[in-house]
């Protein structure tokens, strides 16, 4: 395979590239197939962006026959048969079934404009400036995105002081020996204490970068409660915990509390393709025409995938009770075995948003490398990259998720020297 021309022509800012060095022709489900005819079982979906794996059939039909009937692919936010569609068929299928009363807006098609969204926002319905987040948050690469953004790697990039934001605690940060939320409380209720009461607070429900940390519901609805409580708006980022990866299609659902302000992006469009939405409460709409735009935010490819996703994978409950579940349940039996075997080792995350964390930081990175050299892509995750991040379709196969769990297996035993053997099907390990 030639790839001069990506480490000459290409910017050094690449990185995927640098770890996972071959060429990928075909994408088919959860396989890649490489330029040399090797395949590579997927369990990165696109950085969560592909969350009912490449290429689905169904959904590729309806792309194709969309591209062929001369239909309107680009459209700002004029009004389009396709967007109609989405639309009508997100009301129908997501919001109303969950008692969502929210308002659908279209930014530009990207997770960091969301986010961008979302805080401008919160910003002009408060009259307030401040954004709190938490302690090994992401939530994208521009600027305010940075700014409520922990990984110190990430904001050294923008090059410029990142204001107007500050980080609290995520749910066990003091290892649980410290009141959740005890110091913001005691804070807002004090005037004298200096610190602006602020506009939004933004929290991922699991941290999928900042090392696929998982918040306990009880903490979730929690922070609810106390924004409720002192007229502080809350956002949910929902770009890579949402569209299912928790297991449901929200990934708040299942703590019983509503968010003001919702990011969705990635899985979205169902097809990989680029689509966000911000959502909010509709006295929240107080936005001006064209206050926040974007070229591409009307990407009618986009809704036209998105509208097939929501009717094959959502209009009821049998995907999510069904092979989900089934493949929530098969990636964490075979975690929980893995790190049963391994000193320090233990399950991170929330259905198929999941880590393995190790307390030798160097593993994770090994184990990557191993997998990938036995035909699995998986990444890492945390400020020190010490957790090795699953993200398989939601649509995986059983046999190819036992497949995959025991090339994990197998690379976990080389690197750390134990002796690990994964039963698919069992809550057991057995000595290799």
């Amino acid at each position: 395979m030639d790839t001069t021309v990506f480490t000459t022509i290409e910017s050094e800012v690449r990185s995927y590239s640098r770890g996972w060095p071959t060429v990928f022709t075909q994408a088919k489900g959860a396989v890649q197939t490489a330029e040399d005819g090797t395949e590579y079982l997927d369990f990165f979906s696109g950085a969560g962006a592909l969350n009912y794996g490449h290429n689905h059939p169904l959904l590729q039909k309806a792309l194709v026959e969309y591209l062929s009937s001369d239909a309107p692919v680009h459209s700002l936010d004029m009004m389009t048969p396709a967007k109609r569609d989405f639309l009508q068929t997100f009301s129908d299928v997501i919001l109303k079934p969950r008692g969502l009363d929210y308002k659908v807006m279209f930014p530009g098609p990207t997770g960091t404009n969301t986010v961008e969204a979302a805080l401008k926002l919160a910003r002009k319905v408060t009259g307030r400036q401040h954004i709190l987040s938490f302690t090994n948050a992401f939530h994208g690469m521009t600027l305010g995105s940075l700014s409520v953004t922990g990984n110190s790697m990430k904001r050294k990039g923008a090059g410029i002081p990142l204001t107007n934001s500050s980080k609290i605690p995520y749910d066990d940060y003091f290892n649980g020996e410290t009141e959740d939320f005890m110091w913001l409380e005691r804070v807002l209720e004090d005037s004298g204490s200096g610190v602006d009461k602020p506009a939004a607070i933004i929290v991922e429900t699991v941290q999928g970068e900042g090392g696929v940390r998982a918040a306990r519901l009880e903490w979730l609805k929690q922070l609810s409660d106390l924004c409720g409580k002192h007229e502080i708006l809350l956002i949910v980022d929902d770009v890579q915990a949402g569209c299912g990866r928790t297991g449901t299609f929200f990934s708040f659902e299942e703590a019983g509390f509503t968010p003001d302000i919702v990011c969705v992006s990635k899985s979205i469009s169902g097809y990989g393709l680029p689509m966000a939405l911000t959502l909010f409460r509709p006295e929240l709409d107080v936005w001006e025409p064209g206050e926040h735009n974007g070229t591409f935010r009307g990407n009618n490819p986009a809704f036209v995938t998105a509208t097939a996703t929501l009717k094959e994978f959502w209009a009821d409950d049998s995907f999510q009770k069904g092979q989900l579940a089934e493949a929530i349940a098969t990636v964490h039996g075979a975690l929980e075995q893995i790190a049963n075997s391994v000193d320090g080792a233990s399950v991170r995350g929330r259905g198929l948003l999941a880590g393995l964390h190790f307390a030798d930081t160097e593993v994770a990175g090994k184990v990557a490398a191993e997998s990938f050299r036995n035909g699995l892509l998986v990444e890492t995750s945390g400020p020190d990259d010490e957790v090795l991040k699953l993200m398989p379709a939601l649509t995986t196969p059983k046999d190819q998720l036992e497949r995959g769990m025991g090339i994990i297996a197998a690379a976990v035993s080389t690197v750390t020297g134990t002796d690990v053997a994964y039963q698919p099907g069992t809550g057991a390990l057995a000595a290799a």
